[in-house]
């Protein structure tokens, strides 16, 4: 097992987790659709914003709280949510969740998640939220949303953007399945991380109980289930019955045009998330980054808006919240820590990303985040102001 502090950065846990897991489940982690040319872009995007600071200020205590979906957090962070986390470590969600809890951050369940909504949410102190696609049996979606009442979660998260499967080529030439099967194509993989055989062997039985008809299918890339099972036309009226009956913080998850977010503001949605599930659904989309100060300016306070894709440092987050977002969320650098080192992975990955936040927020003079501001972004390849001035006249 990686010893986590001799990782400085989610890379670092990235190429342990490589180092851990077999290649086609580490491609499931890593991989996005088609060429990946939105994944890549999610992350290279921040690179087109630099950072503008202002000196002389008193920064001697950060404040990095903000309430975001009706809980208030320690940070702006929310932990994006991710599927079959049992199948990258035994520890699975239950580890992830309570992180969460012990880094102030907030934890996003997802459907496909392999602990249950009742589990998780016994385990977990902190703020909670369940991700809820949208399945083609309405009373489905019911019984989930009563579930997660019950069990006392504080928001749901309506995913819209997988009305069908992404075209996830790394899945399909490893053949993956859920549960895998050790076959011919994939014999070698497997049998090259010993390690994490013995720690899935001994798992026990994998199971998906927040979607009891999956289990047992084939879900390879999840196609099947999705062609089989999800809504394939989503309208307003099918999300406002929804909200109307959770009757709490509601966030719309896919978001990615300033004209569906103040639909979803109209809808009854508490918040947007704009997200391109991580580069995994629409190829050649944008990246969420350069997506967030059109939409914060469109909805102008109305609702909370969160970045979902590419957050990497706690440079990005400052740079999202500058632009108008309310709060970030990230999920890959969370399963590379959990993959590489369990429960203690996840643990040094948000300490590192909160970490990081805090100093960022000092290195550009801001106490708290009331004080951050898109006068504290410029963008990089912007000319120097001199550059566009008038020529001065000669002397004479």
């Amino acid at each position: 097992m990686q010893n986590p502090a001799t990782c400085f950065n989610a890379g670092d846990f990235e190429v342990a987790a490589r180092k851990r897991l077999p290649r086609p489940l580490f491609d499931y982690i890593a991989g996005g659709a088609d060429d990946e040319a939105t994944m890549r872009d999610n992350m290279g995007a921040f690179d087109r914003y630099r950072l503008a600071p202002r000196y002389l200020r008193d920064v001697e205590t950060i404040d990095l709280r903000r309430k975001v979906l009706g809980r208030e957090l320690e940070w702006p962070l929310l932990l994006s949510p991710t599927g079959m986390n049992r199948l990258f470590h035994p520890a699975g969600e239950l580890a992830v969740a309570a992180e969460a809890a012990r880094s102030g951050a907030g934890y996003c369940l997802s459907t496909m998640a392999t602990e249950s909504i009742e589990d998780v949410a016994a385990s977990c102190s902190g703020a909670k939220v369940y991700q809820l696609y949208m399945l083609a049996d309405e009373a489905q979606n019911i019984a989930s949303i009563d579930r997660c009442k019950a069990a006392g979660y504080d928001a749901i998260c309506l995913t819209v953007d997988t009305i069908v499967a992404g075209n996830r080529e790394r899945d399909l030439r490893s053949g993956l399945t859920v549960p895998p099967r050790l076959g011919l194509s994939s014999l070698a993989h497997f049998a090259a991380r010993p390690g994490w055989c013995g720690r899935y062997l001994a798992g026990g039985r994998f199971s998906l109980p927040n979607v009891p008809t999956a289990n047992g299918c084939d879900m390879s890339t999840l196609a099947a289930y999705f062609a089989a099972n999800m809504e394939a036309h989503i309208t307003w009226p099918k999300v406002e019955r929804l909200i109307a009956h959770w009757g709490g913080p509601f966030a719309i998850k896919g978001i990615q045009a300033a004209d569906d977010a103040i639909a979803a503001a109209e809808a009854g949605a508490t918040a947007v998330i704009v997200s391109n599930h991580g580069g995994r659904q629409l190829d050649g989309a944008s990246a969420t980054i350069d997506l967030v100060a059109d939409i914060a300016d469109a909805l102008d306070g109305r609702i909370e808006l969160i970045l979902d894709g590419g957050i990497r440092r706690g440079s990005h987050i400052v740079k999202a919240l500058a632009m108008g977002a309310t709060a970030c969320m990230t999920g890959r650098p969370y399963l590379y820590g959990l993959a590489a080192s369990g429960q203690i992975g996840v643990r040094r990955v948000l300490e590192l990303l909160r970490s990081e936040t805090e100093r960022t927020m000092a290195l550009v003079g801001c106490a708290s985040l009331a004080e951050l501001s898109r006068d504290h972004i410029r963008l990089a390849d912007r000319a120097p102001a001199f550059l566009g001035a008038a020529p001065r006249s000669p002397a004479g």
